[in-house]
């Protein structure tokens, strides 16, 4: 295996943890640079928190329990961010009109109706985020875009993390 996957995959749980604090640190810079979220972009956050409450639990409990109990930590992060690859996926399909978005993604859904309470509080006019409206790009991907690509490589480090510690149990 290539030194760098095998550190990688042997503390994958932190690598996992970190990961997702890094994530959502970036989203939460994006935000207060003005970048509101949208709905779709709200849920997928969803997913790196509940990564972190599984990463931390690992850390925690599968320390000293060896590869026996490690394993499943891997997968089940490994389905964790599975899942948060096929969500930013299915907001790169919206965002990209292949599929239409959920009713709440409309400029009339509750994050939408939060985020005008809270301009007429502040006086701001903002116009709320709807999910198919990318407002921002980098070599020519959305966010929804990167949080898929990244999302699809830790699932690779953690179905490869618990398959290394599977075998070796």
């Amino acid at each position: 295996m290539n030194r760098h996957l095998d550190i990688l995959t042997r503390y994958w749980p932190a690598v996992a943890l970190v990961v997702s604090v890094a994530m959502l640190a970036t989203a939460h810079i994006f935000e207060r640079m003005g970048y509101a979220p949208c709905t779709l972009c709200l849920r997928q956050r969803e997913v790196y928190w509940t990564a972190i409450i599984i990463a931390a639990l690992a850390l925690a409990f599968a320390r000293g329990k060896g590869t026996k109990v490690a394993w499943a930590f891997d997968a089940l992060l490994a389905l964790c961010f599975l899942y948060g690859a096929g969500l930013a996926f299915y907001h790169s399909g919206v965002e990209w009109k292949w599929w239409p978005g959920p009713a709440e993604c409309a400029s009339t859904g509750a994050a939408a109706s939060a985020a005008a309470l809270d301009a007429l509080l502040s006086g701001a006019k903002i116009k709320p985020p709807a999910c198919d409206e990318p407002n921002w790009w980098f070599l020519g991907l959305t966010m929804a875009n990167w949080n898929t690509l990244v999302s699809l490589i830790l699932v690779h480090l953690g179905a490869v993390a618990a398959i290394t510690r599977r075998r070796a149990s």
